[in-house]
């Protein structure tokens, strides 16, 4: 499907329909909306604008705004926006992560497309192409109804003095002009419900997954009845469909607006339960077999570059955007050396989330960890996500040390740590490694791009989701429900699959996975565990921001780095720099997000989150 080409048509459209102001008389160019009765190109754009408002980055923004990294973007103009509101200027009128505008848009596309699909031609014969269009289109707007509303709960949710969790205003009809515009924002709980029944509705008229079918017998029962044929329900539900909500993806946003629902930050007035969101989640696996369709290479999924380049369905990706041919993530993320501008800043927090390989976490005095030998015998995630001192990457040696590189472009000391950062210098010690491609050459003179894939949704975090929410209602290795794994039988396989409890030639340590097994006898253990595991799968995918504030977890914790320093007999020694930035959020409240200062002003039924009043 060439969606660019059918929104062009769509301005096209619009650009008609608003040409009267400017070229009089010109009534002849208003387009009347009984226009897209007929057209239905010109009806499919609502749909098409709705797309277009999906709130998903491309980059890894969000992560700056946490515990996880850092940014040298720091000053000016041009400061990171993540970072300018981690270091205390997060308010209702400066927050970049609002989703009210954008995701609002989105809903009254939604609402609008919805509200005239029944009555537009969309097949000039076949009923049965007829009815496949509506439904299929129908499902489509319930499906991203859904999510838009998921993703103002994930932002905007939260208690207002009144002590009641409130989510947004509950719109299911279109607006216009005669509209009252000045609406109280629903409940939590009310929002979570019509986001259920939004995905129920979008699982009831869409596939499984869009492909061809070969056969007749393939066709669901109810077009052959109206004389379907394999032609016309492969126009409709075919290949070219793919990328689109389909009913898969519509459970997996149930799924995340239940775990989101049943989370520590909004549990006690959401009306769902962590056993819900275990089975919610467990319904998305079971199509793909459950544990045995775990994708054994989904961690380095952005390694996949044969699968990738060729538009292959991959096995870890449950969703995803178009493909991109371009050099962004690299321009913007490749160390200086490399010609990039190094602009995140892994932290050292996370770098010691990374386990040994053993799986014991670096605190653990059994661990064998080694502060003067920071990175030997870790987590080969850490290797595949962080480039540290030392590293090769494009057949390049990575310094991130006091001590210079041949372009000078190391750490400075701890006490003018910041000097060089107008060159891309790291401000931790660390750069980003994972989601960039080794083949890509940012440099505008010889700029060579590749393909990329932005995953929208991965069954790893479903996989994590159904752990963390197990775990939560029945403990790590129960399954009262029958659906055939555990908690801990998830975080196991997560963790086979990334090396753990195997030396560098893949046999079994004598010990094995030692640790898994302690925090299988302790769910507290095990929360934190799946947590951690959460944190390093997911990390730089623009996760952490929104699962610190659901866990109601400390969002100030300070950004660590590592300074390395080099001495003339060749000895290196590793110093933690315990403050590389502070995190100045408000623990007591800015878990919840706030409802835009322009919004409360103009509607005086739209009540602020507590706590954010006094902006």
């Amino acid at each position: 499907m060439k969606i660019r080409n059918i929104i062009l048509y769509f301005v096209g459209c619009l650009a008609l329909c608003s040409c009267g102001d400017m070229f009089e008389p010109a009534e002849e160019n208003n387009r009347p909306e009984e226009a897209m009765y007929e057209e239905s190109k010109y009806a499919h754009g609502l749909l098409i604008y709705a797309y277009e408002c999906l709130p998903y980055y491309r980059t890894s923004n969000t992560d700056v705004a946490t515990d996880d990294a850092t940014t040298n973007l720091i000053s000016g103009n041009g400061i990171d926006a993540y970072y300018h509101i981690a270091t205390g200027a997060w308010s209702p009128d400066l927050d970049p992560l609002s989703m009210w505008n954008t995701c609002k848009q989105g809903i009254q596309h939604a609402n609008l497309f919805l509200a005239k699909v029944d009555t537009v031609k969309w097949a000039l014969s076949a009923p049965s192409k007829q009815q496949m269009f509506i439904d299929r289109l129908k499902g489509e707007a319930y499906g991203l109804r859904a999510l838009f509303y998921y993703h103002l709960l994930q932002a905007h949710g939260g208690y207002a003095d009144d002590g009641i969790l409130y989510g947004v205003p509950l719109l299911t009809e279109p607006e216009n002009g005669s509209s009252d515009f000045n609406q109280p924002r629903a409940t939590f709980a009310q929002c979570i419900q019509q986001i259920f029944t939004d995905c129920n509705n979008a699982i009831a008229l869409l596939p499984l997954n869009y492909k061809d079918v070969s056969t007749e017998s393939e066709i669901p029962e109810k077009y052959r009845r109206l004389g379907a044929q394999i032609t016309g329900f492969n126009l409709v539900f075919g290949d070219k469909a793919r990328n689109l909500i389909s009913a898969k993806v519509a459970e997996a946003i149930k799924a995340q607006a239940a775990l989101l629902a049943a989370s520590p930050a909004f549990r006690e007035q959401s009306g769902v339960s962590s056993e819900e969101a275990a089975i919610y989640c467990a319904n998305v696996l079971e199509h793909i077999g459950g544990l045995d369709g775990m994708d054994m290479t989904g961690s380095t999924w952005y390694k996949n570059t044969k699968q990738i380049d060729g538009a292959v369905e991959m096995a870890e990706i449950l969703w995803r955007a178009d493909r991109s041919k371009d050099a962004d993530q690299e321009a913007r993320n490749y160390p200086p050396t490399l010609d990039g501008k190094g602009r995140v800043n892994p932290s050292q927090n996370l770098v010691d989330a990374f386990p040994m390989r053993s799986g014991r976490p670096i605190t653990d005095p059994n661990s064998g960890y080694d502060p003067q030998n920071p990175y030997a015998n870790r987590d080969p995630r850490l290797d595949d996500d962080i480039l540290y001192n030392g590293t090769t990457f494009r057949r390049t040696v990575i310094i991130t040390g006091t001590y210079p590189n041949e372009d000078d472009k190391g750490l400075k000391t701890l006490d003018n740590i910041n000097d060089n950062i107008e060159k891309g210098s790291t401000r931790t010690g660390y750069y980003l490694k994972k989601l960039l491609r080794n083949d890509v050459s940012p440099l505008s003179s010889s700029l060579i791009t590749q393909q990329h894939i932005y995953p929208r949704i991965r069954y790893t975090e479903i996989f994590l989701a159904y752990a963390e929410a197990a775990n939560d209602a029945w403990g790590p290795k129960a399954d009262p429900k029958g659906i055939g794994y555990t908690a801990y039988d998830v975080i196991k396989k997560i963790r086979q699959r990334a090396g753990l409890g195997k030396d560098f030639m893949g046999m079994d340590l004598p010990e094995g996975d030692s640790y898994l097994e302690e925090c299988a006898a302790d769910q507290t253990k095990m929360t934190d565990l799946i947590r951690n595991e959460r944190r390093i799968e997911l990390c730089f995918e623009n996760k952490r921001f929104w699962d610190l504030r659901r866990w109601l977890l400390p969002l100030n914790e300070p950004v660590r780095g590592m300074q390395i320093d080099c001495y003339s007999n060749g000895d290196i020694k590793y110093t933690v720099i315990p403050v590389v930035d502070e995190r100045k959020f408000d623990n007591s409240f800015q878990c919840y997000g706030p409802i835009p200062k322009s919004e409360v002003l103009k509607w005086s039924n739209l009540k602020q989150n507590r706590g954010w009043e006094i902006y």
